[in-house]
């Protein structure tokens, strides 16, 4: 927790490295042995106990970043959604999600709780009434995701966890879209942090990567169910994470600029319906956004007219890529029907306000005056005939 306390770029620099006691090289050492002793050892080594020295390593600069105890890596967020979900959900037991959620965790939720015997609710909305409502007597814990993916809702985090508190119950929180950079849920009473670090952590579209950070009672409670699931990474993924995440605060402070500047472009351009940022003064949860982030993420969304074809609209880009990720140095499009949310049924898309003309942008850090060039040839080239007529 002290490490907390050292400014942000000295966090993402410097805690969670491996020494070079040999060398004395400036970067860590990267340990690749898969087998290591047990005779005359502190601690027995195992990948998949998530305790070589890359894996320790790396997991006090996720809990510094959080202001946690402790964190765990793992192979994939969602290898880290599930592990935690099912860490603390049994047989008999009640989860209340929030209605805006990634389209992975929402397909876990429908496909494989009922399996283990866990029912689940989801909530008709994102405030901490909508949570309220479907609380049960065997509710053992809240689910959210703020910013949403991809309407960029916001949920209150400090309300949210005031109810489970009141209750008795555990809350947990995807803070992908955030990053540890613009949000540290814990600070507001949230007991266990998400991420997929595969995008702002590792932020360069080349690595796959998941975290859950929380207190060290949490933690050991969640290591119990990871060593049996196996959702460990190789140390070279961790050694290029710590690489990456050095440079964290730099890449988000830029992409914030970004995505700033371009939700208010947007939102005054005629060939677009409606802007998701929560920076915009126009976004209905702003000023709850402003009193929970330290900055408004890098992740917008945009519904374009119906005019648009938003297929060419994807094919005529030049500059920015029509890509399934989100959160690299680049700056990357995707059509949440089409990926991130197709496992979920048009209904339940419907039900969430995700339409077909729906874009979420992820933005790099590129100059934004390029961006704009881009946007603006794509979408003159995008209309339907019969607009262009």
């Amino acid at each position: 927790m002290k490490d907390a306390k050292k400014g942000i770029n000295t966090i993402c620099t410097h805690v969670g490295g491996v020494e070079d006691t040999v060398y004395k090289g400036a970067t860590s050492p990267l340990y690749m042995s898969s087998s290591y002793a047990f005779e005359d050892v502190d601690i027995k080594r195992y990948p998949r106990y998530y305790n070589t020295p890359n894996q320790e390593a790396l997991c006090k600069k996720m809990a510094a970043l959080e202001h946690t105890e402790a964190a765990m890596i793992f192979g994939s967020g969602m290898a880290a959604i599930s592990t935690a979900l099912m860490t603390f959900l049994g047989t008999g037991d009640h989860i209340v999600l929030q209605q805006t959620l990634y389209g992975g965790t929402y397909n876990f939720a429908v496909t494989q709780l009922e399996k283990f015997g866990i029912s689940y609710s989801f909530t008709k909305g994102w405030e901490v009434e909508d949570f309220e409502k479907e609380l049960l007597p065997n509710t053992k814990l809240i689910y959210i995701e703020t910013p949403s993916n991809p309407l960029l809702t916001i949920t209150d985090l400090k309300a949210v966890s005031d109810l489970a508190a009141q209750h008795g119950v555990l809350t947990m929180i995807d803070n992908t879209f955030a990053s540890p950079i613009n949000q540290n849920p814990v600070d507001f009473g949230i007991d266990i942090v998400l991420h997929s670090a595969t995008k702002y952590m590792g932020g360069h579209s080349d690595l796959c990567a998941g975290v859950v950070a929380a207190s060290q009672e949490n933690i050991d409670k969640v290591f119990q169910t990871a060593i049996c699931f196996g959702g460990s990474l190789s140390d070279y993924t961790v050694w290029l994470l710590e690489r990456s995440m050095k440079t964290m605060a730099l890449r988000v402070g830029a992409q914030n600029e970004n995505a700033m500047q371009l939700a208010s472009y947007l939102e005054t351009n005629p060939d677009v319906f409606k802007v998701n940022y929560p920076g915009l003064s126009s976004h209905p949860e702003h000023n709850l956004a402003t009193s929970q982030m330290k900055g408004y993420g890098g992740m917008l969304s945009f519904e374009l007219q119906a005019a648009i074809d938003v297929s060419l609209f994807f094919k005529n880009l030049k500059l920015i890529k029509p890509s399934m990720s989100l959160a690299g140095l680049e700056s990357t499009m995707i059509s949440p029907v089409k990926t991130s949310h197709a496992l979920m049924s048009p209904k339940d898309r419907e039900k969430q306000g995700i339409g077909d003309n729906l874009v979420r942008f992820s933005s790099g850090i590129e100059e934004f005056k390029d961006l704009v060039e881009d946007l603006e040839q794509a979408l003159s080239k995008s209309k339907t005939t019969s607009v262009l007529a």
